[in-house]
């Protein structure tokens, strides 16, 4: 083939390195954007904090209500230059989340109703450093089971069992994997090879597990839901009861989950009475005995801007102190500019990069804001009658107002949170498909799971309200939504079906 030279002329777009900062520093979250700053400071010389501040001061989010020209004024510059453990299988997992889905206390009431002290940690009164420091210390389960096994006069050998299946627990205190799979790991880290030698090992494990069994909490050591109930129901006073609960725990638990109460005398041969007696006794164990124990992961979610009411009117302001507080360093930036065409373009560059990382901070807290006074614009109902009044949004409509493209505002509205009467929510909280009304408009989809919300709160306990029931209550209100549509909504607001909600 003969080489031959060619002209074309073509178009194409190319993302300089600022702009490609800018992008990538709109999409952080708030976390990452601290991590990102710190990082610079490091690099670059030319960057350092505002005096007396750090870069980021965090706060309550009731703290951060200064007006909006302090709000504004956050990081604006002084000069004229500077802008502003062990992979096992988990037996019994499918089985425990059946169990948690029919009878978890968020999810239906009717059937468990004990308080979790793992729970009490996410209320809002178990936040800051003194809840910190408290989950911190707060031992674990292991560590839990390890005080009583050191209290435990035992053989030698009976006490390396037990040691290791503690180190073999599951958070929720379930064995992380069968008694074979735990001898057959242990046998080969000890270098046992023969059968005979194995079998004894696998004969002090199951010697150890009557031991760990017979431990606080109760049910702890088990390999599924049933061993984990059946272990606690027989701490419980001997009667029927108790002994129809065993059986129901052993074999009939879907049926349990189903509230099938006639199938279930049937098949342990109890009246029903019997059947609920012995179902208020497993109502009343505790499916996952480590749970207790459980760290619970306290993160404390700051706001980037906060939504304030202003005479009749809503505004949203940025959070100052999720702001960095950076500048250029005076000293450097002289010393830059006296030595300018001695060699320095390395410093200047610097310099320059220094700059640009500030004015880009800036930059990505207005689009920020721009974005988050249209969301108020388009949904002040909310913010005076909660979630019941939101309206549809979508991207494009924001995009379209702010002269945005929409991919901007997806990265806008993402892992960034708004403060409101109301709470704290993600920026993407504001924006829902919409469904058609009688009137010819449009419904939120927020808003019509906060009515079926509503529609179940209120219900008839011994009555509960089908799909088909909901779906004609919110067409009386005008808003055409078909069964399943609502059984999707009723799904993603962890409500039980109408079988599972009815009150025995």
């Amino acid at each position: 083939m003969k080489p031959t030279l060619q002209v074309r002329l073509s178009q194409h777009l190319a993302l300089t390195p600022q702009l490609q900062q800018s992008i990538r520093l709109l999409q952080l979250s708030t976390l990452e954007l601290h991590q990102e700053v710190e990082q610079m400071l490091e690099q670059n010389p030319f960057l350092e904090p505002e005096e007396d501040h750090s870069p980021f001061e965090f706060v309550a989010p009731e703290r951060a209500t200064r007006d909006e020209q302090e709000a504004a004024s956050g990081t604006a510059g002084d000069t004229a230059d500077e802008p502003a453990g062990v992979d096992g299988a988990e037996f019994g997992t499918t089985e425990r989340d059946d169990w948690e889905n029919g009878t978890e206390r968020d999810d239906f009431d009717g059937i468990r109703e004990l308080p979790s002290s793992s729970s009490a940690g996410a209320g809002g009164d178990e936040d800051g450093p003194d809840a910190q420091d408290r989950n911190s210390l707060a031992p674990s389960l292991q560590d839990h089971l390890r005080g009583q096994l050191a209290g435990m006069r035992l053989a030698p050998a009976d006490a390396a069992a037990v040691h290791v299946l503690i180190e073999s627990l599951d958070d929720d205190g379930y064995l992380d994997g069968s008694l074979d799979e735990i001898a057959e790991r242990l046998a080969e880290s000890l270098g046992i090879t023969t059968p005979e030698g194995r079998e004894e090992l696998l004969d002090q494990l199951r010697c150890g597990l009557k031991w760990l069994q017979s431990m606080e909490p109760a049910g702890v050591g088990a390999s599924c839901l049933g061993e984990c109930l059946a272990l606690q129901l027989r701490d419980k006073p001997a009667c029927a009861a108790r002994e129809c609960a065993i059986a129901i725990a052993g074999a009939h638990l879907e049926l349990l989950a189903r509230r099938d109460m006639k199938k279930l005398a049937a098949a342990t041969g109890c009246d029903e009475a019997t059947v609920k007696a012995a179902q208020a006794l497993i109502v009343a164990c505790e499916p996952k005995p480590g749970r207790p124990f459980a760290r619970s992961d306290n993160r404390i979610v700051v706001p980037d801007v906060i939504v304030q009411k202003a005479g009749r009117q809503w505004k949203a302001v940025l959070n100052p102190d999720v702001m960095p507080k950076l500048r250029v360093s005076d000293l450097y930036a002289q010393a830059v500019r006296g030595q300018r065409g001695n060699g320095q373009s390395g410093l200047s560059a610097r310099l320059q990069e220094a700059r640009w990382f500030i004015r880009n901070i800036q930059q990505r807290f207005d689009t920020i804001l721009r974005v988050s006074q249209a969301i108020v614009e388009r949904q002040k109902a909310f913010f005076s009658h909660g979630e019941i009044a939101m309206k549809p949004l979508v991207l494009r409509e924001i995009a379209d107002e702010l002269g945005l493209h929409e991919s901007t505002i997806s990265r806008v509205t993402t892992a960034k949170y708004m403060a409101t009467p109301f709470g704290t929510f993600e920026l993407k909280y504001f924006f829902g498909s919409s469904l058609n009304t009688d009137a010819g408009g449009n419904a939120s989809s927020t808003a019509v799971r906060a009515l079926i919300k509503q529609f179940v709160a209120a219900e008839d306990s011994k009555k509960p309200l089908s799909d088909s029931q909901i779906a004609d209550m919110l067409e009386e209100q005008g808003i055409q939504v078909a069964r399943r549509t609502v059984a999707k909504y009723r799904e993603a607001l962890k409500i039980a079906p109408a079988n599972l909600r009815k009150a025995l």
